[in-house]
């Protein structure tokens, strides 16, 4: 099927991408395109026009800036997995980026699309609410940040405005004694999550002094699992222990785990502390190298 009807421009910085989405009420941003155009196709989304933002030097590329990794929102889903940055200072990421569709997706996709489009099987947003990352998006009143544990808010649905950009994403780099991880059950055709879970936690003292998980693909939006979190501080992050809080997450899904013809709700929830102790694991192994 055909995609309806739409003007084109081609923005050259973000001054000029945010004169284009207010001279054009309706118009949506088109990065790499992975997530628009199949909606277009569908007729699923029928925007007045398509603002292009592909060729915006400045949102693109990684950089290490003290304690922070700073992500252009242009930065394709390969050079995320590539990163030598990324993998030391978010691994998650970097793994979770190489997992995401096939070649041709990895070498187009962006971060940016990918989180703005916020599909509840994506990867990225769940890794991205583990890390406690920032998302930046700049509007007409500057830039604002919102963090990500309160920008995915539903299915498809985000903390953007329909008058912002997204330009960036934040991360705190690990440091000595923090590790991350993320595990996810692939659907085998589209290499989309039937269930993802990231983790990072934080060892002092042989203990667990700090985690963060959260769980995507199950879930209308990646969300923490603030259960698995609590059973894990002041424990020593042993097997008993990772079992232990991974057999709490069920309280942590409550009654919105959805299903398809896939997978069942019912599979899905019995699958999560199976996948939270995997990403738990790996995690807790990276902690304590």
């Amino acid at each position: 099927m055909y995609a309806p009807s739409f003007d084109y421009f081609r923005a050259r910085t973000v001054a000029d991408a945010q004169q284009l989405l207010s001279a054009h009420p309706g118009a949506k941003l088109l990065a790499g395109g992975h997530s628009l155009l199949p909606l277009l196709k569908l007729r699923l989304a029928a925007p007045s026009a398509l603002v292009d933002i592909g060729r915006i030097p400045e949102l693109r590329g990684i950089a290490r800036q003290g304690d922070w990794i700073r992500i252009g929102a242009l930065t394709t889903h390969a050079e995320l997995a590539a990163s030598a940055d990324l993998r030391t200072a978010a691994p998650s990421l970097a793994d979770a980026a190489a997992m995401v569709g096939d070649p041709g997706v990895r070498n187009r996709g962006t971060i940016g699309g990918n989180i703005a489009h916020a599909d509840p099987a994506s990867d990225l947003p769940t890794v991205l609410v583990a890390l406690d990352a920032r998302i930046v998006a700049a509007g007409p009143g500057g830039e604002r940040t919102i963090h990500a544990d309160q920008f995915f808010t539903g299915i498809m649905t985000t903390a953007l405005s329909e008058d912002e950009i997204l330009v960036g994403v934040h991360l705190p780099a690990s440091a000595g004694g923090e590790g991350s991880a993320y595990e996810k059950f692939s659907h085998p055709a589209s290499r989309y999550a039937v269930l993802g879970v990231a983790a990072w936690v934080s060892v002092a003292n042989g203990t667990c002094s700090s985690a963060r998980i959260a769980l995507g693909g199950l879930l209308p939006n990646a969300r923490r699992a603030g259960s698995v979190e609590r059973a894990l501080i002041g424990k020593a992050l042993n097997e008993d222990a990772i079992a232990a809080a991974a057999g709490q997450v069920a309280t942590d899904l409550g009654h919105d785990v959805m299903g398809d013809l896939y997978a069942s709700a019912e599979y899905r929830a019995a699958m999560a502390p199976v996948f939270t102790k995997r990403a738990l694991a790996s995690a807790a192994a990276r902690a304590l190298r």
